[in-house]
């Protein structure tokens, strides 16, 4: 049973997953602090407000429904995968394509399953016709 347990926590998918996470949640605090101390100001400078959780507030019964804190809610995912888009994915797809040309690696089309099954059954026959 030990040694179940050392293979399992020794396998590379187990230690890349740990690291992972510690890097995401190291880079959530990056991407968080660049939401909240340059987007959101600048928000802020332009709409009035650093959030919308005062807007749209209606009382029902004497309880509040507060679509303003679901509203500011939805701007910082926004904001936040408007960051990681334009702060990472961007930038490494970039960074991709130019080692991809450097290297001269061409990208492979995506060939359809069917496609690729009847060009192998075309391919064996062409070398049976030829024997």
């Amino acid at each position: 049973m030990i040694k179940g347990f050392k293979d399992f926590i020794l396998q590379g998918n187990v230690v890349d997953l740990a690291v992972a996470v510690v890097i995401g949640t190291a880079f959530a605090a990056v991407i968080n602090a660049l939401v909240e101390s340059v987007l959101m100001p600048l928000i802020s400078a332009l709409v009035g407000s650093p959030d919308f959780d005062s807007f749209a507030v209606v009382s029902l019964n004497g309880n509040e429904l507060l679509f303003g804190v679901l509203l500011t809610q939805i701007v910082n995912f926004l904001l936040i995968a408007a960051a990681i888009y334009f702060v990472v994915v961007v930038p490494m797809n970039k960074i991709i394509e130019a080692r991809k040309r450097r290297l001269g690696i061409e990208d492979e089309e995506e060939v359809e399953p069917n496609t690729q099954l009847l060009t192998e059954i075309r391919d064996l026959l062409q070398q049976q016709a030829t024997r």
